[in-house]
């Protein structure tokens, strides 16, 4: 299914860093599966390497296997009903925020005034800041990706009952590759629910095994593509026909839980969500950890960098002390 096709593309560079692109996409190219030069788990067997960031980490083997198998994991229970309660209460806080609500920040649902998304979070919330250090979270990631890391995207996202719109089928590394220069494969997703997630209230959907390669997608990446993609995705989204083979060989996952479960996920897996149409209210904090070997560079296309509440590109620090459970 895989082709090995590979473009030696054209060097970014940034900061006088030049960096190949191994995962060209949006360049008037015919869409295909590219191999994935990159590791998964960075951390080869828990407890080894000692000197490595995350060595000894929150995850056991077994779930360490399943990761690079998979793209993902579904964890239940890692945080208490007490903290998701903290969570829940800063969360319609935050949504209630007259501040907040006349942020760049805040992303609206296509055609209504509902909020679908609100980004960095964990710069504009205290009790958010500290859930992103959080062992539980940051150091698995250290922990998968082998490196000190840093919040490259934060955000909170909304599906409210009758009206929560679908998040298109994507691979999230193919667009903070493209529009933000993340160089490799060496970023990850942790998804804390903060409702319950249902088979039907527009639960988050994973592709197993999705992403041990790279779908390269078709099309220009317009100016100030983000200003449209973050309500409703058309450039970076998989045809049917490779969407079809993926699906094919590894099936379809619905990442259901009750509040305080997490679901990690590579950068590359290829995963979406359906439209809510229950009453049910379903939402979830992200926060995507990068490698700091990973920072982002300029961009792999023509245009100016997104803003800074969507990719962390000032004043990257790696996340340190990382608070115990």
């Amino acid at each position: 299914m895989h082709s090995n096709q590979r473009s030696v593309g054209r060097p970014m560079v940034e900061a006088s860093q030049a960096v190949l692109d191994h995962y060209p996409s949006r360049n008037g190219n015919v869409s295909c599966f590219i191999d994935r030069i990159d590791p998964v788990v960075y951390t080869r067997r828990h407890g080894a390497d000692a000197d490595m960031p995350g060595s000894n980490g929150p995850l056991n083997q077994s779930t360490l296997d399943d990761y690079e198998r998979d793209g993902f994991v579904i964890l239940d229970d890692v945080f208490t009903e007490d903290e998701v309660a903290l969570f829940q209460t800063e969360l319609d806080v935050l949504r209630a925020s007259p501040d907040i609500q006349r942020c760049d920040a805040v992303i609206r649902e296509p055609g209504s005034d509902d909020v679908r998304s609100i980004f960095r979070v964990h710069a504009i919330s205290a009790l958010f800041q500290k859930l992103s250090v959080d062992n539980r979270l940051a150091g698995s990631a250290q922990q998968l990706l082998g490196d000190q890391v840093y919040i490259h995207q934060s955000r909170l996202n909304f599906k409210p009952g009758f009206r929560g719109k679908e998040f298109y089928w994507h691979s999230d590394f193919e667009t903070w590759h493209v529009e933000d220069g993340m160089p490799a494969m060496r970023a990850l997703s942790m998804s804390v629910t903060l409702a319950e997630n249902s088979a039907l209230n527009g639960p988050l959907l994973l592709i197993p095994g999705s992403h041990k390669s790279y779908l390269s997608c078709e099309g220009a990446t317009p100016e100030k593509n983000f200003r449209t993609s973050l309500k409703q995705q058309v450039y970076g989204v998989p045809n049917d026909e490779a969407l079809a083979q993926l699906v094919d060989a590894g099936g379809i996952v619905a990442a259901t839980g009750k509040p305080g479960s997490v679901i990690i996920f590579d950068c590359n897996t290829m995963h979406g969500s359906n439209g809510n149409i229950t009453p049910y209210l379903r939402s979830n904090i992200f926060f995507v950890y990068n490698a700091m070997s990973n920072r982002v560079v300029a961009p792999f296309c023509e245009h100016a960098p997104r803003p800074e509440y969507i990719c962390t590109r000032e004043n990257i620090r790696p996340i340190a002390g990382l608070s115990k459970r």
